[in-house]
């Protein structure tokens, strides 16, 4: 493969050794001056216009903290490129959502059920290319959705329908809003571009571990409500899209389906239990279940970055941390630096909790979820067993924690040395303002997620001092760590099997993970429909 001249070539893997006192403009500009060498050495071309494309702390080492960057230039050179000469140079590939229209015509309006990540971008792609999209979102929009929490925060009585897992902008909106993904798809990019213009700050572009925080995605969430409206996209909060053999039912009323994204978020679970009642094909998953594990953010960076710990370019220090014995793992889920556990239930008589942090990080405390690989032989390998296997666990936090929302809790100590009783002493929990009951956890989950947690507190302890001391809180039980099915679509056009002009799509499918990847998967869906259909104004 031959580059043309102006080419857009990366740069990887260029390291700069942090130095107390130095600004983030100081170790960019840096990154950039070794970039220029790379490129010198490389090609004979100096490199144009050079720019930080992701940037990246690396603190195994506390005595020699570095970042790592990507850097992104354009090049005025032909090459082979076999003849780089060097592997940490390759060719940049542009992203964007470009669409070829189909020429079938649309008789009615395409539907958006679910107005997370994955329902927010396939419904803003649907109305910048002029198809006009109607989404129905079972939750309130955003001030109305965090008046609801508010609410349940205050008098334990939870709405159902609008709550930290139902509303506008999905689970996401009240999470640290991490922006992270293992899926590599130039569409990534296209997302994050979209969300600085929907209000998110510019630095996601090139953080490699970007965040926007609760407070600041609410806003953005708000903002992807107006611009869909502006585009001539509509959206119906507070309405509940129902699946039967004979079609969609908004509030009752039929709704013409010649196309509909089911967006639905992972924890839909009557709508699971109407698709599979309306012979839709649906398969059980892996999932996890475990707990929030709590710890002061102070001694967490102490530990992590030692004498750097507080110096405000680094930042709060953050972990990721797994072991596996045989088929099953334990990890490190969705950590939230200066942050705090949620009451996250969507159900009445269910605990669940969840972490989120606000983008200055700013809170007392740590917290992640510890979470064990829960695998379909564990419930039963049904779809129906994969999402009782969750409920199970969540009655029985409930119950143990008194019946009124209370969060069971144990310490890191007691828990491995089968006692309860002993209450933190230097990290106070989150989890509703401190709503907590002190049980045994033992009693709730069971023997092999149990089993596979003290696994992983032994082993996380010794990567990170600390992690494991005995006056440490959990919190349980986080179980919403993913969808439990996935609904079975083909391949090729994204429609669900044996279900024409059904689109399944994002996380409560079974087809993302995160943020990014269910926006990404609903930009797929739009993508589908639009190769089928022409939009309205052509």
């Amino acid at each position: 493969m031959e580059l043309q001249n102006k080419s857009k070539i990366l740069v990887e893997n260029i390291k700069v050794l942090y130095k107390p006192g130095m600004s983030a403009a100081d170790i960019d500009r840096i990154a950039l001056r070794k970039a220029h060498k790379k490129i010198s050495a490389a090609f004979d071309s100096h490199g144009e216009n050079l720019a930080v494309y992701r940037k990246s702390l690396d603190a195994r080492r506390r005595d020699s903290i570095k970042f790592v960057f990507s850097v992104c230039a354009q090049i005025d050179a032909r090459a082979d490129k076999r003849e780089f000469g060097d592997r940490d140079i390759r060719l940049c590939v542009e992203s964007d959502f470009s669409v070829n229209y189909g020429s079938a015509r649309l008789e009615s309006r395409p539907i958006v059920v679910g107005f997370g990540p994955a329902g927010i971008f396939c419904a803003l792609a649907l109305a910048k290319h002029g198809y006009c999209p109607i989404v129905y979102e079972r939750g309130e929009n955003v001030d109305k959705r965090v008046a609801s929490v508010e609410r349940f925060y205050k008098n334990h009585a939870l709405n159902p329908l609008s709550n930290i897992q139902f509303g506008a902008g999905g689970a996401g909106t009240f999470s640290d809003g991490k922006l992270m993904t293992r899926i590599n798809d130039p569409l990534c990019s296209y997302v994050l571009s979209e969300l600085v213009s929907l209000g998110a700050p510019q630095d996601i572009m090139s953080r490699a571990r970007p965040h926007v925080g609760t407070d600041i995605l609410r806003n953005v969430v708000a903002e992807a409500d107006r611009c869909l409206e502006s585009l001539g996209g509509e959206i119906h909060y507070n309405t509940k899209v129902s699946v039967s053999r004979g079609g969609l039912y908004a509030d009752g009323v039929k709704l013409p389906s010649q196309t509909a994204v089911l967006a639905l978020g992972h924890s839909a679970r009557d709508t699971y239990a109407e698709l599979i009642d309306a012979g839709f094909l649906i398969e059980p998953k892996p999932y996890s279940a475990g707990v929030r594990i709590e710890h002061l953010q102070s001694e967490l960076d102490a530990a992590m970055l030692g004498d750097f710990a507080g110096d405000e370019t680094l930042g709060h220090a953050e972990y990721n941390l797994s072991e596996r014995v045989g088929e099953r793992g334990v990890y490190s889920f969705c950590m939230c630096p200066g942050g705090e556990v949620v009451a996250a239930a969507s159900e009445e008589g269910g605990v669940v909790t969840n972490g989120m942090s606000r983008h200055a990080r700013d809170g007392k405390n740590a917290n992640a979820a510890i979470a064990v690989s829960v695998l379909p032989s564990d419930y039963g390998n049904t779809p129906i067993g994969a999402i009782e296997f969750q409920r199970s666990l969540e009655s029985a936090a409930f119950a143990f924690g008194g019946g009124d929302y209370t969060a069971p809790m144990q310490t890191v100590g007691d828990f491995l040395n089968g006692k309860y009783g002993s209450e933190p002493t230097v990290v106070s929990p989150t989890y509703m303002g401190g709503r907590i009951k002190s049980c045994d956890l033992h009693n709730i989950l069971p023997s092999f997620i149990t089993d596979m947690l003290e696994t992983g507190l032994r082993s996380f302890g010794k990567k990170i001092y600390g992690f494991d001391r005995a006056d440490i809180p959990m919190t349980g039980v986080e179980t919403r760590t993913s969808s439990p099915v996935r609904i079975m679509r083909d391949r090729d056009t994204l429609e669900a099997v044996g279900h024409s002009g059904i689109y399944p799509c994002g996380e409560g499918a079974g087809y993302a993970g995160g943020i990014i990847s269910a926006a990404v998967d609903g930009l797929r869906a739009a993508r589908a429909i639009m190769e089928k259909y022409a939009p309205f104004d052509a």
